[in-house]
């Protein structure tokens, strides 16, 4: 080799060295784009008026029985329970939905906009982007719950007061003690729509079409919840994505109910792991061309 070939072979590697993204500067840049598109403000903006106006309607019209794990009959009595109950409103669709959203983008948008492909030169290896996605995904899922519960806590307060907090066992506890198991509950539904964000990541390395991947993710996810509606599948029940969701209330008695929260976790996990290794055996050996 020429001495004017090393010289080259050097200043290649040095380029390259120079322009490959510094650890942690992709998911900085992957939650900027995230969190900085108006699409997704305009969202999370919906998720959080959801519970002041469940909050505003049960101070009007009065407290329900119906629409969770007891939740809105207890509001009355501590205005933590307001962001429970807006988290178990929002389960049925505007959190699964704003997570289908993010999660169908993660790869399909990238390729919709052409934008794949310039991203893999940079370079970044198909694995680190996949892991990077799914981290954006997770950190998503958190913040919305988060949103949700803060909304609601903040709105049940003001109306309906804090102070000590009778929990679903009649146990009572300290007000910091259960907005702790409020956070725990909010951790654990983080987790579990994570999930179903890994799934989106998946489904989004099969077309590029963004839309198309959230409306997939989003049947899915209504199909897991219509199925768990159905006595005769109740073998099916416990691998349902959705199945465990409402197991967070159980963070809401004296002792914790251990079993739901554990089996919930665990699936969660598992899908979680599924989807992501799909998703890798199908990107990893993709052409892109957009």
């Amino acid at each position: 080799m020429s001495k004017a070939e090393a010289a080259a072979g050097v200043g290649a590697a040095a380029r390259q060295r120079t322009h490959r993204p510094v650890p942690g500067r992709f998911l900085r840049s992957e939650l900027l784009l995230i969190f900085g598109r108006r699409r997704n403000l305009a969202g999370l903006a919906v998720l959080a008026a959801v519970p002041v106006i469940v909050a505003i309607a049960i101070k009007v019209v009065g407290p329900s029985s119906q629409g969770g794990p007891t939740f809105f009959a207890a509001v009355m009595g501590n205005g933590l329970f307001v962001a429970l109950a807006s988290l178990a409103l929002e389960l049925t669709l505007f959190l699964p939905l704003a997570v289908s959203a993010i999660a169908g983008d993660t790869i399909a948008g990238e390729a919709n906009q052409g934008t794949l492909r310039y991203l893999l030169t940079v370079p970044v290896g198909r694995t680190r982007l996949l892991l990077v996605k799914l981290a954006a995904v997770v950190v998503f899922a958190f913040a919305a719950t988060l949103l949700v519960a803060v909304a609601g806590a903040i709105a049940g307060c003001a109306l309906f007061g804090g102070g000590p907090m009778t929990l679903l066992s009649g146990v009572q506890v300290s007000f910091v003690a259960g907005a702790l198991r409020v956070l725990a509950a909010v951790a654990y539904l983080a987790l579990s729509l994570s999930a179903l964000g890994a799934v989106g990541l998946f489904v989004s390395t099969l077309t590029e079409q963004p839309i198309g991947a959230t409306v997939a993710v989003l049947v899915f996810d209504l199909m897991c919840q219509v199925l768990d509606q159905i006595p005769q599948l109740d073998w099916l029940h416990p691998w349902l994505l959705t199945h465990w969701w409402l197991s967070f209330g159980d963070l809401l008695r004296d002792p914790i109910a251990w079993h739901g929260i554990g089996r919930g976790l665990a699936l969660a996990a598992g899908y979680t792991a599924v989807a992501w290794l799909a998703a890798w055996a199908r990107f990893a050996g993709k052409d892109v061309t957009s």
